[in-house]
Order: C-alpha cells, then sequence, then structure tokens
C-alpha cells in the first residue's frame, strides 16, 4: 500500500468515525433526555421506557469513551499513562458488557408485556420503577466484576515489545497467569452466551405472539385492528429489528477482532472498519429507537403542523 493511498484511507476513515460519534451522542443524548423528561411530569414509566433510557445512556458513554480511547490514533498521544489506561479501557470494556446485557433485558421486557396475562412469562411483568432499577443495579454490579481483569492487565504507553496492544500503541494489555485469564475469559463467553441465547429465546417467541395475533386479526377479518398495529406490537417489531441489528453487529465485531493481531501491522482499513463496527450498534440503535418511537413521531408531527399554521 502506497503512502498517498494510506494518508487518504486515514483522512476517511477519521472523518467516517468522526460523524459517527457526533451522530450517535446526539442521537443517545435526545433519546435519553425525551425519555427523562417524559418520566419526570408523570413520576411513572413502563419498564421498557426505562430500559430504553437506560442503554442510552450506556451508548452514550461508550461512544465518549471510545472517541477519547481512539484520540491517539489521529495523534493525541500525550494524556496517556497507567491510570488513563486503566480506566478509560475499563469503563469502554464495562459500557460494551452492560448494552449487551441491556439489550437483552430489552427484548425480555418487551415479550414480557406482550404477553397475554395467564402466561407464565406475564408472572415477572415489573410493576414499579423501583424494580426496574434493581435489575439495573444487578447488571452493573455483574458486569464491574466481570470486567474487573482490565484494570489488572492493562496498562499505558510501554518501550516493551510483549504485550497486546489494544486498538492502538498507546494502550496495552500486559501477559496475565494463565489460570486468571482462562478464567475471566471463560466467564466472559459464558456471560455472551447466556445473554444472546437469553436474546434469541424471547424473540422467538415474539415473533409467535406476533404471528397468532396477525392469524387472529385475519380470522376476525377486522378493519380496525389490521391496517393500524397497537403501540406495543409497533415497540416489538422495532425491538425485533434491534435484536436482529445487534446480534449482526456482535458477530462481525467479534471475526474482526479476533485477527486483532494484525491490527499492529499499519492496516488502516482493517483497523477502520473495527472501529466504525465497534461504534455502530451504539450509533444506529438509537436512531432505530428515535424513528420507532411513537410519542416522538407524534411530538414531531404537532411541532410541524404547528410551524405550518403560524
Amino acid at each position: 500500500m502506497t503512502k498517498s493511498s494510506t494518508l487518504y484511507i486515514f483522512i476517511a476513515v477519521r472523518n467516517a468515525f468522526l460523524s459517527q460519534i457526533v451522530i450517535g451522542i446526539t442521537a443517545n443524548v435526545f433519546l435519553l433526555l425525551f425519555h427523562i423528561l417524559t418520566y419526570l411530569p408523570q413520576h411513572r414509566s413502563k419498564p421498557v421506557d426505562l430500559t430504553m433510557a437506560h442503554l442510552a445512556l450506556i451508548h452514550l458513554l461508550m461512544l465518549i469513551t471510545r472517541a477519547f480511547l481512539d484520540m491517539d490514533i489521529f495523534g493525541i498521544q500525550d494524556i496517556w499513562n497507567d491510570i488513563t489506561c486503566k480506566a478509560v479501557v475499563y469503563l469502554y470494556r464495562l459500557m460494551r458488557s452492560l448494552s449487551v446485557s441491556t439489550t437483552c433485558l430489552l427484548s425480555v421486557l418487551q415479550a414480557i408485556t406482550l404477553s397475554p396475562r395467564s402466561s407464565f412469562p406475564a408472572k415477572f411483568k415489573l410493576t414499579s420503577p423501583q424494580q426496574s432499577l434493581c435489575c439495573f443495579l444487578i447488571l452493573w454490579v455483574f458486569n464491574v466484576f466481570i470486567n474487573v481483569r482490565i484494570l489488572v492487565s492493562m496498562k499505558g504507553p510501554t518501550n516493551a515489545t510483549s504485550g497486546f496492544a489494544f486498538a492502538s500503541e498507546s494502550c496495552s494489555i500486559s501477559p496475565t497467569g494463565h489460570y486468571f485469564k482462562t478464567f475471566f475469559t471463560l466467564i466472559g463467553i459464558l456471560r455472551d452466551v447466556f445473554f444472546i441465547g437469553l436474546m434469541a429465546l424471547f424473540s422467538v417467541y415474539m415473533v409467535t405472539l406476533l404471528c397468532r395475533h396477525k392469524r387472529q386479526c385475519q380470522h376476525l377479518h377486522s378493519t380496525s385492528l389490521s391496517p393500524r398495529a397497537s403501540p406495543e406490537l409497533r415497540a416489538t417489531r422495532s425491538i425485533l429489528l434491534l435484536m436482529g441489528f445487534f446480534v449482526v453487529m456482535y458477530f462481525v465485531d467479534c471475526s474482526i477482532s479476533t485477527s486483532a493481531e494484525e491490527l499492529q501491522k499499519n492496516d488502516p482499513a482493517r483497523l477502520g472498519v473495527q472501529m466504525l463496527v465497534g461504534n455502530g450498534y451504539a450509533t444506529v440503535s438509537a436512531l432505530m429507537l428515535i424513528s420507532t418511537e411513537n410519542r416522538i413521531i407524534k411530538w414531531e408531527d404537532h411541532k410541524f403542523k404547528a410551524r405550518l399554521g403560524n
């Protein structure tokens, strides 16, 4: 690869990365503020709404820390030492873990909301915001423990040749004990398998409920129910779409990360793809939830009509 082509790819990756970060942060701030301002006047909110707000907060912190982490790729390297590397990388990994678990929780809560009252999943329906906050606390405590190995293995800039670079030359993962590494790696794999499996299970359950609802509407030949779906059904479709996009981005990210050693060989194209894919779900998920949120659509429609009236 020539020097000019490498420079061109670097500029293209930088512009795409910055655009993605700005759009993602803006969308997640908007989604978070919308749910906060919706909750505050009423002092009550659906568990799914609180979970969406929690997911927006996680993705907001994730994008901010990722932007901070990738600063040295664009020439800012004086801020890094052992403390900043441990803190920033740990926060980023924590947010990624919480993104997986919160997305799974969102799928489970929506399936419970859609379930008939007499069904078994309906028995686990959350009835108060305090119960939702308790679930969030459990997820935070669990993921804080899972990612504690980052505080042990991460280190700042060094001239040593041993170790594994974390997406850049500034922060690297130093070798740790075999049993220590194996234990936390196994826990991380089991965690992802559990959450993604649970997500898939409840997604299939929601698809089954949607198909059953569609057959009932066709059987009744109802003109009032068929053309317009209920808010719950619209939310379910959007969440199913979100689950599918998450799974695709997760496995693409994993496939790129497995060849991460090659990123140290000055391959800007591969490094750029890893950066964009790593931030893709955090950015697109907020845009998807905003575009399918009926209350936001009504608010924008009301605002547009008010402008026309003036």
